[in-house]
């Protein structure tokens, strides 16, 4: 089995890279990168059917080279990624799909730390009916990009757990649990 990682950062690629070493280190993963897609996102108040036809054929291209299952590491490209999923055979993955789902396992009233502006709305529009207090922490991102991986919200996850009485989730970490799940 073969598991296409597409990402839109390049600072996306090391944290789901940890959880898979974590949870499923044998599994063959393949990464492929477009990194002017958050670029172009960031630039567009909503999806553009261009993007939204350029996440796709980075899905066709993963099937192409063999891909069992693929999952997305930027949450900005929701519902592009979503017509993904119902066209393709295979279990793909929105990154924060699994946390999500193991998220309302522990209730409707949830907190969401994200490091992306544009990702906020289509993470919101995937938890209706949920009492949603989100938060976007910009500087974590650029942090993360000057090399301080410690001041970077998914990398401060023990930080963030000591801090409260809550569970924490990570999408990285509930992506790789669930896709192993989806496909063994």
């Amino acid at each position: 089995m073969r598991i296409a990682l597409i990402h839109a950062v390049r600072l996306a690629m090391q944290p789901v890279e940890d959880a898979f070493r974590r949870h499923w280190p044998d599994i063959e993963r393949m990464n492929l990168l477009d990194d002017s897609l958050s670029m172009d996102r960031a630039r567009d108040a909503e999806l553009s059917a261009a993007l939204s036809r350029r996440i796709g054929a980075l899905a066709d291209y993963a099937i192409g080279c063999g891909a069992t299952g693929i999952l997305y590491t930027c949450s900005a490209f929701g519902d592009a990624i979503q017509a993904v999923k119902a066209r393709l055979g295979v279990p793909v993955l929105k990154p924060n799909e699994a946390m999500f789902e193991e998220a309302l396992r522990h209730g409707e009233r949830l907190g969401l730390l994200a490091t992306f502006a544009a990702s906020i709305p289509s993470m919101q529009a995937e938890l209706p009916g949920v009492a949603l207090e989100s938060v976007c922490v910009p500087e974590a991102m650029a942090a993360l990009q000057v090399g301080d991986g410690a001041r970077h919200a998914a990398r401060a996850r023990h930080a963030v757990a000591s801090a409260v009485t809550c569970p924490v989730l990570t999408s990285p970490d509930s992506a790789v649990l669930a896709m192993r799940k989806r496909l063994i």
